[in-house]
């Protein structure tokens, strides 16, 4: 079986300094496969010089690791920018199927959905549905009055209502039962993508169970949910406790840094170092430094 292979390290936050050096720790390894947990050598102190980058607070409303929630509610910068109705679209929906034609989503999330659809086929499971995708704030109205609050979420505080969400379906039965449902769930992290609401942390997300529910939140972040056994809620807090965590996902390194943000806010990245920004939706933003 095909390893994926992760390292988990606890690091000190960053410092502010032009030149910083990064702390001794003891990398975790951990194989998808479930083969025999090692502890590798500690890493060598290192040099690394830094540029400023500006964050303005509007961050903390954007980006792909946003809570949603019934106290986190989207704002409207919140919403991704490349909605696309995927009917209009045939090439981001090959290999699976539409319930209706009025399913939009995001386009880079619904790229990585057709990858993860085309590795689920090469292993003979290809009887996947999208059944709803992202939704407006007078869609979700209107399913909000139509079937209650036992059902549904009132407009802004679902997760559809940001463009990364969709709800994955099978044409041969339901998706708690469904070969789909079942190669999501132990493989669906490995493209970027978490099963929002799982059946044992109902508590903890305060929705109750939902197999077809799946999150696009990208590498390392859904490799590390994973290994954790973290929801959003959980990883959010994570990072906020730890500041920094190294992750290397099939010999690729990120970092993933949390920083508090109450206004304009000067956060130092490596120079020459490609990184993604995301918001939180409640008081900070993560930064991860890219392979």
């Amino acid at each position: 079986m095909k390893k994926w292979v992760f390292l988990l390290v606890m690091l000190l936050p960053l410092g502010c300094e032009a030149i910083q050096q990064e702390p001794q720790a003891v990398n975790v390894e951990y194989s998808k496969a479930g083969d025999q947990v090692q502890e590798a050598a500690p890493q060598k102190k290192t040099q690394t010089k830094t540029q400023t980058i500006k964050v303005p607070k509007s961050q903390i409303y954007q980006g792909n690791l946003l809570l949603v929630n019934k106290q986190y509610p989207v704002s409207e910068e919140g919403v991704t920018a490349d909605v696309v109705n995927l009917f209009q679209h045939k090439e981001l929906a090959q290999g699976y199927v539409l319930l209706d034609k009025t399913i939009r989503l995001s386009q880079g999330v619904a790229q990585k959905f057709q990858t993860m659809v085309d590795a689920a086929a090469k292993e003979g499971v290809s009887r996947f549905m999208i059944s709803s995708g992202y939704r407006d704030s007078q869609e979700q109205a209107r399913l909000y009055k139509s079937m209650g609050a036992d059902y549904a979420l009132p407009a802004g505080y679902s997760e559809h209502n940001l463009g990364l969400s969709l709800d994955i379906g099978s044409t041969q039965t339901e998706m708690n039962r469904a070969p789909e449902g079942k190669w999501l769930q132990k493989n669906a992290w490995a493209y970027g993508f978490i099963l929002r609401y799982p059946k044992d942390k109902t508590d903890i997300t305060g929705i109750k169970y939902e197999p077809w529910h799946f999150r696009y939140v990208g590498l390392p972040h859904s490799a590390i949910m994973q290994e954790k056994n973290f929801t959003l809620e959980q990883y959010l807090d994570f990072l906020k406790e730890q500041k920094k965590v190294s992750a290397t996902v099939e010999g690729k390194a990120y970092e993933v840094s949390y920083y508090p943000v109450s206004g304009n806010t000067s956060i130092p990245v490596p120079a020459g170092r490609s990184y993604e920004l995301s918001g939180n939706n409640m008081d900070g933003v993560i930064v991860t430094l890219l392979p």
